[in-house]
């Protein structure tokens, strides 16, 4: 008895005081569960699930809830989005828990505010088992938390803050995709994981290298590391090598008049050094694609690059809906 108890008490400690009814039958009889939700020692937040007190749950408790409860007697995986949070993913937080069940199984009633996600296609490598909760590891993750996103541009901005807070490789998301061939937004999230390694923390770093290969321009490198005049360690947006232009992609508008002049300053020592820097706001890159253009070209020709080493004719041979091209992203033709 003492042994099953200090089992138990491990186990709930493990998992954030909840339990399912088969795991608490290990060490439980049924009567000594009922006699524990009677007393309101215990609650039962969803069938066959229970925590171990009578307040109200906390996010890893719903988690915990959601993994021993969409499939009645044994766990699913958490996956996409509520995985990546345990394993600190910031900016995207859902309010549903996500978890991922095999394909042969139909949840009936999975606990509220849970998401169940059918798959038949998911390898032991992908599997964290001993996570808190079990779910699927960083790289699987982004790839489901990419194709479940509410758009093309939503899945882009998951899968850049993936890289940009170093919580995934190239080669792992690589392996993923590779035993994925039937994804959703397949073309889409390869794309993406290509410009994230690349460097493009942003959904506005990746359009903006996708708008400079549609216009026949270099291929920048995002985020290069460079020296100032003073000698101090600066990290671009992106830079032209070769012709010492630096473009630098806003995503807000500045509030806060310390930061506003944090990054002029910065401008300022780039432009001393002898650089030309070009600042556009996020907005502009989507929806004035053909004056970033005109602006980017211009500073680029006056650096010495010609137009014999365009690749194409650049957008001076695109159709005036310039806008519409660049939404799909088809490449401007002589």
């Amino acid at each position: 008895m003492a042994d099953k108890a200090a089992q138990l008490e491990q186990l709930l400690e493990r998992q954030h005081a909840v339990i399912s009814r088969p795991q608490a039958l290990q060490s439980l009889s049924s009567s000594a569960i009922e006699r524990r939700i009677a007393s309101n020692r215990w609650q039962a937040p969803h069938r066959g699930v229970y925590v171990a007190h009578s307040g109200p749950l906390d996010r890893p408790q719903h988690r915990w809830v959601a993994v021993l409860g969409t499939v009645a007697g044994r766990p699913a995986l958490l996956g996409g989005l509520s995985a990546l949070e345990t394993v600190g993913l910031r900016g995207f937080p859902t309010e549903v828990v996500h978890v991922l069940v095999p394909a042969r199984v139909t949840p009936r009633s999975p606990p509220r505010g849970v998401v169940a996600h059918r798959t038949s296609n998911l390898r032991s490598a992908d599997v964290h088992r001993t996570g808190d909760p079990p779910g699927t590891r960083p790289a699987r993750s982004l790839v489901d938390a990419a194709q479940w996103a509410r758009s093309d541009r939503q899945a882009r901005a998951i899968l850049a803050a993936g890289f940009q807070q170093r919580l995934v490789r190239e080669e792992e998301m690589t392996s993923v995709l590779a035993g994925m061939p039937r994804v959703r937004r397949r073309a889409v999230i390869v794309e993406a994981v290509s410009e994230a390694a690349a460097g493009a923390h942003s959904v506005p770093e990746m359009e903006f290298r996708r708008l400079c290969r549609m216009g026949g321009l270099p291929e920048p490198k995002l985020q290069t590391e460079r020296r100032d005049g003073a000698g101090r360690r600066r990290y671009l947006d992106a830079y032209f090598t070769g012709y010492g232009v630096h473009v630098e992609i806003d995503g807000a508008l500045h509030l806060d008049a310390r930061q506003w002049w944090a990054d002029m300053s910065r401008q300022n020592a780039l432009w001393i050094a002898g650089d030309r820097v070009l600042r556009f706001p996020a907005w502009a890159i989507r929806s004035e694609p053909a004056e970033v253009l005109r602006q980017l070209t211009t500073a680029l020709t006056a650096a010495g690059w010609t137009a014999s080493s365009r690749r194409t004719r650049g957008f001076g041979g695109c159709s005036s809906d310039l806008e519409a091209q660049v939404r799909r992203g088809r490449p401007c033709r002589p």
